[in-house]
């Protein structure tokens, strides 16, 4: 990996991130707009970045493969679907948590004989 991809990542990620910082919310459509044009990241002003329904949102991903950089893994971390560091946390580490044998958890109540119902379950019957 050479020195000047790490910069063109770098630089590509302070736009992203400006970009998102600066997109103007149009609560009526639901719907997020670049407010600028951002040539690097293949952007132009009046863009709709973000959606709520039937939408292709942009993916930070797919810029860098178009600068054709190698590696695109070390940049960008996975979704949190497929994987990563976040996954791996809910799936093993908190599971094993829940599973840990407590002393409130041993514990059993005696349990009460139910008394017999009035009436054969009935109610009250007044003759």
């Amino acid at each position: 990996m050479s020195l000047t991809q790490k910069e063109v990542v770098e630089e590509l990620k302070t736009l992203w991130k400006k970009l998102w910082q600066e997109r103007v919310d149009d609560k009526v459509r639901a719907e997020g707009i670049a407010v600028d044009d951002y040539f690097k990241l293949f952007v132009e002003r009046g863009t709709i970045i973000h959606a709520t329904r039937s939408f292709k949102a942009l993916s930070f991903r797919e810029i860098i493969e178009q600068y054709q950089i190698v590696n695109v893994d070390r940049f960008v971390p996975p979704h949190p679907q497929v994987g990563g560091w976040t996954k791996f946390i809910k799936t093993s580490i908190t599971n094993q948590r829940k599973r840990k044998n407590t002393r409130a958890s041993l514990y059993c109540e005696e349990k009460k004989e139910k008394q017999q119902l009035k009436k054969g379950g009935r109610g009250w019957l007044h003759l």
